[in-house]
Protein backbone atom coordinates (compact mmCIF):
# COMPACT_ATOMS: atom_id res chain seq x y z
CA UNK A 1 0.00 0.00 0.00
CA UNK A 2 1.45 3.73 -0.97
CA UNK A 3 1.91 5.62 2.33
CA UNK A 4 2.43 8.45 0.58
CA UNK A 5 0.13 11.67 0.53
CA UNK A 6 0.96 12.34 -2.91
CA UNK A 7 0.99 10.15 -6.47
CA UNK A 8 3.75 9.04 -8.29
CA UNK A 9 3.15 6.83 -11.21
CA UNK A 10 5.29 3.64 -11.14
CA UNK A 11 7.52 5.44 -14.73
CA UNK A 12 8.75 8.38 -13.04
CA UNK A 13 11.57 9.03 -11.25
CA UNK A 14 11.79 11.65 -7.69
CA UNK A 15 15.27 11.53 -6.45
CA UNK A 16 15.87 12.29 -2.42
CA UNK A 17 15.67 14.28 -0.65
CA UNK A 18 13.40 16.79 -1.89
CA UNK A 19 9.90 18.06 -0.66
CA UNK A 20 6.57 17.27 -2.29
CA UNK A 21 3.38 18.57 -1.09
CA UNK A 22 0.43 16.86 -0.14
CA UNK A 23 -2.27 15.86 -2.96
CA UNK A 24 0.29 16.51 -5.70
CA UNK A 25 0.21 14.20 -8.39
CA UNK A 26 3.29 13.07 -10.94
CA UNK A 27 2.75 11.01 -14.00
CA UNK A 28 4.27 9.03 -16.59
CA UNK A 29 7.94 9.63 -17.24
CA UNK A 30 8.43 12.50 -14.92
CA UNK A 31 11.88 13.13 -13.13
CA UNK A 32 11.85 15.15 -10.25
CA UNK A 33 15.81 16.31 -9.01
CA UNK A 34 17.12 16.08 -5.67
CA UNK A 35 16.54 19.36 -3.81
CA UNK A 36 13.58 20.26 -5.43
CA UNK A 37 9.99 21.65 -3.90
CA UNK A 38 6.62 21.08 -4.85
CA UNK A 39 4.17 22.14 -3.63
CA UNK A 40 0.31 20.83 -2.58
CA UNK A 41 -1.84 19.72 -5.09
CA UNK A 42 0.13 20.26 -8.27
CA UNK A 43 -0.02 17.94 -11.27
CA UNK A 44 2.62 17.09 -13.25
CA UNK A 45 1.79 16.08 -16.82
CA UNK A 46 3.43 12.89 -18.81
CA UNK A 47 7.48 13.54 -19.33
CA UNK A 48 7.79 16.77 -17.31
CA UNK A 49 11.21 17.39 -15.39
CA UNK A 50 11.78 19.18 -12.50
CA UNK A 51 15.75 20.46 -11.51
CA UNK A 52 17.21 20.25 -8.25
CA UNK A 53 16.46 23.73 -6.60
CA UNK A 54 13.47 24.55 -8.48
CA UNK A 55 10.56 26.24 -6.20
CA UNK A 56 7.05 24.88 -7.22
CA UNK A 57 3.80 26.18 -5.49
CA UNK A 58 0.58 24.60 -4.35
CA UNK A 59 -1.81 23.78 -7.18
CA UNK A 60 0.23 24.41 -10.14
CA UNK A 61 -0.23 22.69 -13.13
CA UNK A 62 2.34 21.78 -15.53
CA UNK A 63 1.36 20.38 -18.70
CA UNK A 64 3.53 17.90 -21.10
CA UNK A 65 7.08 17.34 -21.91
CA UNK A 66 8.33 20.81 -20.16
CA UNK A 67 11.27 21.22 -18.28
CA UNK A 68 11.46 23.41 -14.95
CA UNK A 69 14.99 24.11 -14.83
CA UNK A 70 17.39 25.30 -11.89
CA UNK A 71 16.39 29.47 -11.14
CA UNK A 72 12.63 28.69 -11.73
CA UNK A 73 10.34 29.67 -9.48
CA UNK A 74 6.07 28.98 -10.04
CA UNK A 75 4.33 30.75 -7.48
CA UNK A 76 0.86 29.16 -6.31
CA UNK A 77 -1.88 28.47 -9.11
CA UNK A 78 0.50 28.84 -12.45
CA UNK A 79 -0.26 26.85 -15.43
CA UNK A 80 2.68 25.93 -17.27
CA UNK A 81 0.77 24.72 -20.68
CA UNK A 82 2.19 21.66 -23.41
CA UNK A 83 5.89 21.88 -24.35
CA UNK A 84 6.43 25.50 -23.16
CA UNK A 85 10.18 26.77 -22.69
CA UNK A 86 12.40 28.01 -20.03
CA UNK A 87 15.89 28.80 -19.95
CA UNK A 88 18.37 29.82 -17.37
CA UNK A 89 21.38 31.00 -19.19
CA UNK A 90 21.12 34.03 -21.88
CA UNK A 91 24.50 33.08 -23.85
CA UNK A 92 25.25 29.53 -23.37
CA UNK A 93 27.91 27.81 -24.92
CA UNK A 94 29.17 24.07 -24.76
CA UNK A 95 32.38 24.25 -24.38
CA UNK A 96 32.04 27.02 -21.24
CA UNK A 97 30.12 26.43 -17.91
CA UNK A 98 27.80 28.67 -16.32
CA UNK A 99 26.32 26.76 -14.10
CA UNK A 100 27.59 29.44 -11.83
CA UNK A 101 25.69 32.55 -13.94
CA UNK A 102 22.10 30.77 -13.79
CA UNK A 103 19.29 33.29 -13.91
CA UNK A 104 16.24 33.76 -12.66
CA UNK A 105 12.60 33.45 -13.82
CA UNK A 106 10.12 34.34 -11.37
CA UNK A 107 6.32 32.99 -12.54
CA UNK A 108 3.91 34.82 -10.23
CA UNK A 109 0.56 33.84 -8.85
CA UNK A 110 -1.83 32.77 -11.17
CA UNK A 111 -0.40 33.05 -14.79
CA UNK A 112 -1.01 31.07 -17.58
CA UNK A 113 1.85 30.47 -20.00
CA UNK A 114 0.55 28.79 -23.27
CA UNK A 115 1.92 25.76 -25.50
CA UNK A 116 5.20 26.11 -27.03
CA UNK A 117 5.86 29.64 -25.23
CA UNK A 118 9.27 30.57 -24.58
CA UNK A 119 10.10 32.30 -20.97
CA UNK A 120 14.14 33.70 -21.80
CA UNK A 121 15.44 33.92 -18.19
CA UNK A 122 15.76 37.03 -16.28
CA UNK A 123 12.35 37.61 -16.97
CA UNK A 124 8.78 38.32 -14.16
CA UNK A 125 6.16 37.10 -15.44
CA UNK A 126 2.92 39.11 -13.35
CA UNK A 127 0.42 37.48 -11.89
CA UNK A 128 -2.29 36.17 -13.84
CA UNK A 129 -0.74 37.27 -16.67
CA UNK A 130 -1.48 35.37 -20.25
CA UNK A 131 1.07 34.46 -21.97
CA UNK A 132 -0.14 33.22 -25.37
CA UNK A 133 1.02 29.64 -27.11
CA UNK A 134 4.08 29.94 -29.34
CA UNK A 135 5.35 33.52 -28.14
CA UNK A 136 8.81 34.52 -26.80
CA UNK A 137 8.87 36.65 -23.50
CA UNK A 138 12.43 38.46 -23.58
CA UNK A 139 11.56 40.60 -20.40
CA UNK A 140 9.52 41.47 -17.51
CA UNK A 141 5.22 40.71 -18.22
CA UNK A 142 2.51 43.37 -16.05
CA UNK A 143 0.08 41.59 -14.08
CA UNK A 144 -2.71 40.84 -16.47
CA UNK A 145 -1.40 41.61 -19.12
CA UNK A 146 -1.63 39.52 -22.32
CA UNK A 147 0.95 39.08 -24.49
CA UNK A 148 1.49 37.51 -27.71
CA UNK A 149 3.61 37.50 -30.86
CA UNK A 150 7.35 37.09 -31.32
CA UNK A 151 8.59 39.00 -29.85
CA UNK A 152 5.68 39.29 -27.30
CA UNK A 153 4.10 42.27 -27.03
CA UNK A 154 0.91 43.61 -24.70
CA UNK A 155 -2.01 42.84 -26.66
CA UNK A 156 -4.53 43.60 -24.35
CA UNK A 157 -5.46 42.12 -20.38
CA UNK A 158 -6.99 39.34 -18.99
CA UNK A 159 -9.09 39.50 -16.14
CA UNK A 160 -8.65 37.03 -13.31
CA UNK A 161 -11.11 34.63 -14.06
CA UNK A 162 -8.98 33.97 -17.86
CA UNK A 163 -11.35 36.17 -20.50
CA UNK A 164 -9.85 39.15 -22.34
CA UNK A 165 -10.84 42.21 -21.34
CA UNK A 166 -12.76 44.76 -23.44
CA UNK A 167 -11.70 47.96 -24.30
CA UNK A 168 -12.67 50.78 -21.38
CA UNK A 169 -16.07 52.32 -20.95
CA UNK A 170 -16.53 55.88 -20.68
CA UNK A 171 -15.38 56.00 -16.74
CA UNK A 172 -12.18 53.70 -17.63
CA UNK A 173 -13.87 50.31 -16.69
CA UNK A 174 -13.37 47.23 -18.13
CA UNK A 175 -15.34 44.57 -16.91
CA UNK A 176 -15.06 40.33 -17.08
CA UNK A 177 -17.61 38.48 -19.23
CA UNK A 178 -17.97 35.93 -16.62
CA UNK A 179 -17.35 37.31 -12.89
CA UNK A 180 -18.59 40.98 -13.47
CA UNK A 181 -15.60 42.21 -11.60
CA UNK A 182 -14.26 45.39 -12.69
CA UNK A 183 -10.73 46.55 -13.69
CA UNK A 184 -9.17 49.77 -14.22
CA UNK A 185 -5.78 50.86 -15.74
CA UNK A 186 -4.76 52.79 -12.85
CA UNK A 187 -1.44 54.72 -14.89
CA UNK A 188 0.08 53.17 -17.93
CA UNK A 189 0.81 49.31 -17.77
CA UNK A 190 -0.84 49.13 -14.53
CA UNK A 191 -3.82 47.17 -14.26
CA UNK A 192 -6.01 46.55 -10.75
CA UNK A 193 -9.16 44.76 -10.24
CA UNK A 194 -11.51 46.76 -8.14
CA UNK A 195 -13.64 43.91 -6.65
CA UNK A 196 -11.15 41.29 -5.61
CA UNK A 197 -7.37 41.79 -3.91
CA UNK A 198 -4.51 39.49 -5.54
CA UNK A 199 -4.06 38.00 -2.19
CA UNK A 200 -7.74 36.52 -1.99
CA UNK A 201 -8.46 33.51 -2.96
CA UNK A 202 -10.68 33.02 -6.65
CA UNK A 203 -13.69 31.36 -4.46
CA UNK A 204 -14.81 32.76 -1.45
CA UNK A 205 -16.25 29.47 -0.25
CA UNK A 206 -12.95 28.54 1.68
CA UNK A 207 -9.98 30.00 2.68
CA UNK A 208 -7.09 31.25 0.42
CA UNK A 209 -4.38 28.46 0.03
CA UNK A 210 -1.08 29.41 1.95
CA UNK A 211 2.18 29.23 0.26
CA UNK A 212 4.38 26.24 1.72
CA UNK A 213 5.01 22.57 1.39
CA UNK A 214 4.41 19.20 3.31
CA UNK A 215 7.93 17.49 4.26
CA UNK A 216 7.02 13.57 3.59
Amino acid sequence: MNELNYYVHPSAYVDEPGVIGSGTKIWHFCHVMPGAHIGQNCVLGQNVFVAGQVIIGNNVKIQNNVSVYTGVELEDDVFCGPSCVFTNVTNPRSQIRRHHLYEQTLVRRGATIGANATIVCGAAIGRYAFIGAGAVVRGNVPDYALMLGVPARRKGWMSRHGHRLPDPDSEGLMVCPESGWRYQEVEPGLLRCLDWSEDEPLSTKGPPMKRGFTRT
